[in-house]
């Protein structure tokens, strides 16, 4: 990424959000006539974040909204330029853009690091905050971030208190409220748990995290009905088409933090009979993915063994 080119004194591209105060819009669309003005002379002032993606890629369709939101909400700090790859091949051959999404962000005239692929929120807002220290966490963000940090630490009623903080503050936080509903299901109070997820507005149902929280509640109820582990590998030594019992040790596996193992099991059930259950063993690998998360490497690996299982 050392070339880049375009003359200073060409039209910007077109105008996708409303301007700043100081710092005018913070969301263009460029080219290679407008690079040299909208992002080379522009990151001399504020750092710019320039964005390759493809109408055709999924992955840039998942990530570009968020870049928009965390753009917006920084507030100035930080602008970013959007760059169609089909139609910026040569500005993406300079810069040796190989693959979509990628960002790049420049900082004082050059290129000071970059990402490729899908990235959370709070991911991104990491990434940038190096470069715009306006970019630290609010209030509410650290609460949230601590409370995460309990809850890994397996505190989870202090983790829910501070959910509970935040959503006091924020009643429509929707991590705050994903949050406390899953301290909630640690602790093993299913009931409070769902009448917690009953109140997530609708414009919230389909976050990421509202959706892991709904599949783990749903998950502790099938582990609450379920036996012992050793009676159900005996039950397999005994019958290895038992697909009931396969299924049932794989929750008590992912109860028990054996993710993989869990997941192996229910790969081992679709092998053998992708029809069981009505296509059960693959509709739960689908909730693990979602308790996970989409884009963590273990779903990744997953999903790797699933697609080789249904297309082999």
């Amino acid at each position: 990424m050392q070339e880049f080119g375009g003359p200073s004194n060409a039209a910007a591209g077109p105008e996708t959000q409303n301007e700043s105060q100081n710092t005018g819009p913070l969301i263009k669309e460029g080219d290679m006539a407008s690079f040299m003005a909208d992002v080379i002379e522009k990151s001399m002032s504020v750092p710019v974040l320039v964005s390759f993606y493809a109408s055709w890629s999924e992955n840039c369709k998942q990530l570009t909204p968020v870049l928009e939101k965390v753009i917006n909400q920084a507030g100035g700090a930080v602008h970013m330029v959007r760059m169609d790859f089909e139609k910026n091949q040569q500005l993406a051959t300079q810069m040796k853009i190989q693959t979509v999404p990628t960002v790049v962000v420049f900082s004082e005239q050059r290129p000071v690091d970059a990402f490729t692929g899908v990235k959370s929120e709070a991911e991104i807002k990491q990434f940038i905050a190096r470069f715009a220290p306006e970019m630290q966490p609010s209030p509410v963000e650290q609460m949230i971030e601590q409370a995460a940090i309990l809850y890994d630490a397996e505190d989870y009623p202090a983790a829910g208190g501070l959910y509970s903080e935040v959503l006091q503050a924020e009643p429509d936080n929707a991590s705050a409220v994903a949050g406390l509903a899953q301290s909630l299901i640690k602790m093993e109070d299913l009931e409070n748990a769902e009448t917690i997820l009953k109140t997530v507005p609708k414009q919230h149902e389909n976050n990421a995290a509202i959706t892991a929280a709904l599949a783990m509640l749903d998950m502790a109820r099938q582990l609450s009905d379920l036996g012992d582990a050793d009676v159900l590998e005996r039950a397999l030594q005994e019958d290895e088409n038992n697909h009931q019992a396969r299924f049932d040790l794989a929750l008590i596996l992912w109860a028990k933090g054996a993710e993989e193992a869990a997941a192996d099991q229910l790969l081992e059930i679709v092998a053998r009979d992708r029809s069981w259950n009505e296509d059960g063993a693959r509709k739960q690998l689908v909730k693990f993915f979602e308790i996970i998360g989409p884009m963590e490497p273990l779903t990744v690996k997953i999903r790797k063994k699933l697609s080789s299982l249904l297309f082999s």
